[in-house]
């Protein structure tokens, strides 16, 4: 397109177009809430511009040229394109629907979103919902993903984060590895006990030895990134990992190591980019999992049997 041939001020051509339509200055100076000098002053830069004298200038009637005719039914022609860009804009600001990306991790994707995007679904079926499991951190700036669930809080300007409830985390393992480790009562009792990591050995060796075990990495036996792993590798008696104290006490045939030793809370953050401000559709989906998430204590984490 020749962007040097097209010199001229769209508010110029809104004026002309005011004007033809309702037959003079005041007119349209009234429908365009704007002063009659400034509807004259756009209306000479206009013929300036064009080369052209659009209208005879009376005292109360601004009658139309042969050459302002012959351009009017190009310049209706673009105000009908004007409305109907704005009807689309409008539309697609009020319109719930469309795709929305979410990313969590695995545990989170299997355990914790089905039934909240399920409701969310029922209520407003023009969204679709994309659950992307991951356990990396998805860049939402380039739009991997429209929502995330994370476990630490971003540090780019450009996201938006809330806080949702923390976790609960305590060390689990099966009755019979316990059984195994024999007489337990105190951290200093598990330096041969086998650990199952989340992540890397070096990551968590600090961790667990801030609360007293003697481990070093030769204690983790298995590590793995998958959530759903670390369940069932403690649940199979593979030695002792860090659970959801919501998903693992009393439940699917583990206990509590030392209960008496304090939990550490795991941050939980619902993360979008700004876009958030206006789309509705992720901003309701947004409000919705940070509603429906946490809601309950974390119950829904349950993996079920």
């Amino acid at each position: 397109m020749n962007w040097d041939a097209v010199a001229f001020d769209w508010n110029h051509i809104r004026a002309f177009l005011a004007t033809v339509e309702e037959g003079s200055l005041s007119g349209a100076a009234r429908v365009l809430r704007q002063t009659q000098p400034t509807l004259s002053r756009q209306i000479t830069a206009l013929e300036e511009t064009l080369g052209l004298t659009l209208f005879e200038r009376g005292t109360r009637v601004m009658q139309v040229t042969d050459a302002g005719a012959e351009l009017l039914a190009h310049v209706s022609t673009m105000a009908e394109a004007a409305v109907q860009i704005s009807r689309v804009a409008a539309g697609q600001s009020q319109a719930i629907e469309g795709t929305v990306r979410v990313t969590a991790s695995d545990a989170m994707a299997a355990h914790a979103l089905p039934r909240c995007v399920i409701a969310l679904r029922h209520a407003h079926p023009g969204i679709q919902i994309e659950i992307v499991p991951s356990n990396d951190m998805t860049d939402l700036t380039r739009r991997d993903a429209d929502i995330a669930i994370r476990h630490v809080r971003p540090t780019q300007p450009d996201l938006v984060a809330k806080r949702i409830d923390d976790i609960d985390i305590s060390l689990f393992a099966s009755r019979d590895y316990l059984a195994s480790l024999g007489p337990v009562q105190s951290p200093a009792d598990f330096g041969a006990a086998t650990f199952i990591g989340y992540g890397t050995a070096e990551r968590l060796v600090p961790q667990i030895a801030a609360m007293g075990f003697p481990v070093t990495a030769a204690n983790f036996g298995i590590t793995t990134t998958n959530g759903n792993a670390l369940y069932e590798l403690v649940r199979e008696g593979g030695g002792i990992g860090f659970l959801p104290t919501v998903v693992a006490e009393g439940r699917l045939g583990l206990v509590r190591v030392l209960p008496d030793l304090p939990s550490f809370q795991m941050e939980t953050w619902l993360v979008t980019h700004r876009e958030i401000q206006t789309s509705r559709r992720i901003r309701l989906t947004f409000d919705h999992i940070a509603q429906e998430l946490a809601q309950d204590g974390w119950s829904r984490l349950i993996a079920r049997t």
